[in-house]
């Protein structure tokens, strides 16, 4: 059996619309995850976690990301977000990757969303980008090492790795990388 939907996903990109993909299996498995941690951890905090909601920029620029925290309840409207989230998560897809890491990271810097995660499923690699100055800095790059991975890694590799990430609103989340990717 398979699941229809009843509305096509749309975004709006530069003033395009866009019509969204149906996200693979390893896509959604991914973003649950996440939103598994990260829903918990928000649970009775001001902060709230988003799945696939609409945020709303400008006229041109509407898009769906995979998952948003928002910290300013003012934004959080019927239907939609009205302005930059406060965290944000897009999972490459062969779809999506171009826009996701130039277009729609540029909007996010511009309009000031504080920190944005680009997951790659493939590699199970996490890019974070953190605002400093209105500008994005590239943070980290975190990797999820199978054990053969692990194995091949001298002591100065594995010393250097960093296994588990934190989002920048809360120093009190940790997220195990493995725990994204299982």
């Amino acid at each position: 059996m398979h699941a229809i939907q009843d509305e096509l996903k749309t975004e709006f990109v530069q003033g395009r619309e866009i019509a969204m993909s149906p996200a693979s299996i390893r896509h959604i498995a991914i973003q649950r995850n996440l939103a598994i941690v990260i829903g918990t951890f928000l649970r009775g905090k001001r902060c709230q976690l988003f799945i696939e909601a609409s945020v709303v920029f400008n006229e041109e620029n509407e898009f769906i990301p995979d998952l948003m925290v928002v910290c300013d309840p003012d934004k959080i409207k019927k239907n939609h977000i009205d302005g930059a989230p406060d965290f944000v998560v897009e999972i490459l897809s062969p779809s999506t990757r171009r826009r996701d890491i130039t277009v729609k990271k540029d909007t996010y810097e511009k309009y000031g969303v504080k920190e944005y995660w680009i997951i790659t499923p493939k590699e199970e690699a996490i890019e974070v980008y953190l605002l400093k100055d209105g500008k994005y800095v590239l943070d980290n790059v975190y990797h999820n090492f199978d054990e053969e991975d692990w194995a091949a890694l001298t002591e100065a590799e594995k010393a250097e790795q960093q296994l588990s990430l934190k989002i920048s609103l809360y120093s009190d989340l940790e997220i195990q990388v493995k725990e994204i990717f299982e």
